[in-house]
């Protein structure tokens, strides 16, 4: 297998060991203060390595915050649309215990990086919006599934967490109620 980015999306052992210790290095160090030179010293790879991987430093970082959203932060599975606000209340509470590693998903997909994905569940929620909310207009199946989406991403944590100085406990608990406040107008015309 090749250092360069497989066909199939998944990152060769080399990207692997890269991602790892620059995610290692971040919670460390902070994303400022982690060179090339210091990456390739922790995944025990040469320097130009990670630039055959990535041309720059931009293309690492969202390289790394989607690999973190993907290893770090995997989400709970959903077997129903109403299972959502638990596991908002999980993914809230995953992003407080590795909080530098939250900040960097969320800032990376709130600037609006070309391929960063703001909403890594969205067409499993809108796969689920179909099936149980057959006579739910496709206009509000699909702001349920927006704010759904939004509710459960980094940047949700972080507005509650900077914005409002909230507690791990109460981001858990307002996330999961918004979850809940979006899902009552449409939980009795479930199909």
């Amino acid at each position: 297998m090749s250092a360069e980015a497989r066909d199939d999306g998944e990152v060769s052992r080399t990207q692997e060991a890269i991602l790892a210790a620059y995610t290692e290095l971040i919670e460390e160090l902070g994303t400022d203060d982690v060179s090339f030179r210091l990456i390739a010293r922790r995944a025990g790879i040469g320097e130009r390595t990670i630039f055959r991987n990535y041309a720059s430093r931009v293309d690492l970082l969202l390289a790394t915050a989607a690999w973190i959203e993907s290893q770090v932060f995997p989400r709970q599975s959903a077997e129903s649309i109403f299972d959502m606000p638990l596991v908002v209340r999980a993914a809230m509470e995953s992003y407080d215990s590795r909080a530098e590693l939250a900040h960097v998903v969320a800032e990376t997909t709130m600037r609006g990086i070309s391929g960063a994905e703001p909403a890594p569940r969205r067409l499993a929620l809108e796969q689920m919006a179909v099936v149980e909310l057959p006579s739910v207009g496709e206009d509000e199946r699909r702001a349920v599934v927006a704010a759904l989406s939004h509710l459960d991403s980094a940047a949700t944590w972080v507005t509650l967490r900077r914005e409002f100085g909230m507690s791990r406990g109460d981001i858990a608990d307002a996330a999961a109620w918004a979850a809940e406040a979006v899902l009552d107008p449409v939980r009795f015309r479930a199909g």
